[in-house]
């Protein structure tokens, strides 16, 4: 397993334990120079949408030593973004997530579903 394709696993790990809702991982390597994955996902309030946040920077931070080089959003908790360079975090409120549709935005991305126990 690549180091990438190991830090999308935790990420992904990290939101499904604050209950993150429709976690999906998309492959945008190819399309853009951006990112190599975005990892998307939405909670029910703006508390969740933090705690989402918060756990996946205490998890990347605890076993990797790894910090985002750029975040935005957490004060609004509607949509926070966590950059960190080759994956980017995206996690919505579910009314943000369906206006920007960054699933259909990135179609052509190659689509990964994570399944969750809920």
């Amino acid at each position: 397993m690549s180091k990438e394709a190991h830090l999308v696993k935790m990420i992904a790990d990290a939101a499904s334990a604050e209950n993150a809702i429709d976690l999906v991982i998309l492959d945008v390597g190819e399309l853009t120079v951006i990112a190599d994955y975005f990892v998307i996902c939405h909670g029910r309030s703006t508390i969740q949408i933090q705690s989402i946040a918060a756990n996946v920077e205490e998890v990347l931070k605890e076993k990797e030593g790894i910090l985002p080089l750029r975040r935005d959003g957490m004060e609004q908790g509607k949509w926070i973004v966590l950059d960190y360079g080759s994956i980017i975090v995206h996690i919505f409120a579910q009314e943000e997530r369906d206006y920007y549709s960054l699933e259909k935005l990135w179609g052509d991305a190659k689509d990964i579903r994570v399944k969750q126990s809920q």
